[in-house]
């Protein structure tokens, strides 16, 4: 099963890829998923396209630079044409996600927002019919008295689980030194409202919630691509 979602994954990033044009600013994701769109665009460098990507993450920029894609800081920019990102789920219709495992959803956000563009490339497991419905919302808080929030977002519903680390259970900290609140609300109803709840919390940087975000996402199925183009309701 890993091979073939691994060959999805693949498929979807490289298709994405191939709509990069020379002299764009690209969105670089995080995830295995964006990572496989990174390393196709390394290749395309090597061939000689010209472009400047802007990292998500620490770990999207070691990886831009072991291919040798030339990376500029998102203040540089004017604006970034296309962004390509993974997602944990993807709601068929609306294209609204929920990101944030790989613990990097405030920068995912700004770059995407930043964007004129946001393609999103996935495996067909993450495609659902109501947010919710398989993850967890990562929310970012500030490590500062973070059982406030946490109490708060308690009321709104959410199981909420502090995001630890795999080596030895100390809080997991994000790449802006805040940590992650890893909660569950099982199938959202009103994704949009609950996202605006969420930010109104003293204490909440951010969080997984990716509302009227992406334009279109591709997704590798079994036997080829699939895309998507969000409908917005509005």
């Amino acid at each position: 099963m890993a091979g073939v979602i691994d060959l999805e994954k693949r498929a979807a990033a490289e298709a994405a890829a191939q709509r990069v044009v020379d002299g764009m600013v690209v969105g670089l994701g995080t995830g295995s998923t964006a990572d496989f769109a990174i390393r196709w665009l390394g290749e395309r460098v090597a061939a000689g396209l010209q472009i400047s990507g802007v990292p998500t993450s620490r770990r999207s920029a070691e990886l831009a630079r072991a291919c040798g894609i030339p990376l500029v800081d998102l203040q540089s920019v004017a604006r970034i044409d296309l962004t390509i990102d993974g997602a944990d789920e993807i709601e068929r219709e609306t294209l609204s996600l929920i990101k944030g495992q790989g613990g990097a959803l405030v920068r995912e956000k700004l770059v995407a927002v930043a964007s004129e563009c946001v393609i999103i490339v996935a495996d067909a497991s993450k495609i659902v019919d109501q947010l919710g419905s398989r993850h967890a919302v990562p929310i970012e808080v500030l490590p500062f008295g973070w059982r406030i929030p946490a109490e708060r977002i308690l009321k709104l519903g959410g199981e909420v689980t502090l995001r630890t680390t795999t080596t030895d259970s100390s809080p997991f900290v994000s790449d802006n030194g805040n940590y992650i609140l890893d909660v569950v609300f099982g199938p959202i109803e009103q994704p949009a409202e609950l996202a605006n709840s969420i930010k109104a919390l003293t204490g909440v940087v951010d969080h997984g919630l990716f509302i009227d975000i992406a334009d279109r996402a591709i997704v590798g199925v079994s036997g080829g691509l699939q895309e998507f183009v969000a409908i917005r309701h509005r």
